[in-house]
């Protein structure tokens, strides 16, 4: 059931994603593509808990845990708000930080094998530098970014950046609570992602409903 629950997860992930990505394609607006990738990592995060639950946790399980849950969704979060507001150099400085995780995630040493059936602890498995440092940093700048931009137009969009703002603070709770298990997690991963997916596509009061002909034309930010 653990693993049942966590591949769902990843699926309403996956879904949600996908329909940014297909946004971005309409609008060609660089926060969308953003968000996907931080929906996206919220769904391979869920996929590599449903792989620990279904075949016990492994190494390899863990980078991709490691990678995707614990460097990039909530720093992507972060940077997709920023590039709604222009923040300048954003998109190249994401994909500097997107290679700098994957080669951390990939080449950096592990302390002692990963095995069992819970959540690895970073603790037990990684140095604190380079690999716990950086995400460290990336949760918290992108954290910082996505709830400061949101609070910023929340009174020109209550509804979308309060459902932002419940987002991060469901995905933390889910970070926090990672001891109960890997449905529990997936589930705060899949219901953050949720909310989220809502604050991003939810229109501004003086923005027009978005027409079914033209999905892609809602104001879709803070």
């Amino acid at each position: 059931m653990e693993a049942l629950l966590a591949f769902v997860a990843t699926l309403i992930s996956l879904r949600l994603s996908a329909d940014l990505v297909r946004r971005y394609s309409e609008r060609r607006a660089p926060e969308l593509l953003i968000w996907a990738g931080a929906i996206a990592a919220f769904a391979i995060g869920s996929g590599a808990l449903a792989w620990g639950a279904a075949a016990g946790w492994s190494d390899p399980a863990f980078r991709v845990y490691y990678l995707f849950g614990g460097l990039l969704a909530a720093s992507l979060l972060g940077a997709g708000s920023l590039a709604r507001v222009g923040a300048r150099g954003i998109s190249p400085l994401t994909l500097l930080y997107i290679g700098l995780a994957v080669g951390v995630a990939v080449a950096v040493p592990l302390t002692a094998p990963v095995s069992g059936g819970s959540i690895p602890e970073a603790q037990a498995h990684l140095a604190l530098f380079p690999a716990r440092v950086l995400a460290i940093l990336g949760n918290s700048l992108g954290t910082i970014a996505a709830v400061a931009v949101a609070l910023m137009g929340i009174r020109r969009r209550p509804l979308g950046n309060a459902l932002i703002l419940a987002g991060v603070v469901v995905a933390a709770l889910g970070s926090a609570l990672a001891g109960l298990g890997e449905a529990e997690t997936a589930l705060f991963s899949a219901i953050a992602a949720l909310l989220l997916y809502g604050g991003f596509l939810a229109p501004s009061p003086s923005s027009p409903p978005v027409a079914d002909a033209h999905p892609g034309s809602a104001g879709a930010a803070p």
